[in-house]
């Protein structure tokens, strides 16, 4: 299942400039996914995260992750959002930075689940830039409603 970012933005509450998820190319409901986002030079993090040398912040990189695992957990478990469910990102752990992101890069986001157990999600993840893996992590996610 593919979803663009029309498609994108109906499961996630977050918009310009957190919105990290530009478009999902693959989804297998309750097991994985695979999404992209298009790291562009004009984005904010880059004016101080280095001007010199723009690098996308590693904890961006894990909120562009947890963000693709929100979408495989809503459409998994609930469908789509009903007014204030979110995901929320409850645990970060074997977190691995192999290689810089740059402006210029895509990554590829991947994650599996690994356990649903009381309410939490856990994935393994990676990003990936032409096909070598920048980013490894186990996130942890649950539904909270406001």
């Amino acid at each position: 299942m593919q979803m663009n970012i029309q498609d994108v933005k109906n499961y996630l509450p977050h918009r310009y400039p957190f919105l990290l998820i530009d478009r999902v190319l693959e989804l297998e409901v309750g097991k994985s996914i695979v999404a992209l986002k298009n790291v562009t030079y004009n984005e904010p993090q880059f004016i101080g995260h280095f001007p010199e040398q723009p690098i996308m912040p590693g904890v961006l990189i894990i909120e562009a992750l947890a963000q693709a695992t929100g979408i495989l957990a809503f459409k998994s478990e609930v469908g789509k959002p009903i007014d204030g469910q979110i995901y929320m990102l409850v645990g970060v752990d074997k977190v691995r930075f192999k290689q810089m992101v740059e402006p210029g890069d895509q990554l590829r986001l991947e994650a599996e689940v690994t356990t649903i157990k009381s309410g939490i999600w856990k994935f393994k993840c990676r990003a990936i830039v032409d096909e070598k893996v920048v980013t490894t992590a186990e996130l942890m996610c649950t539904q909270k409603s406001s």
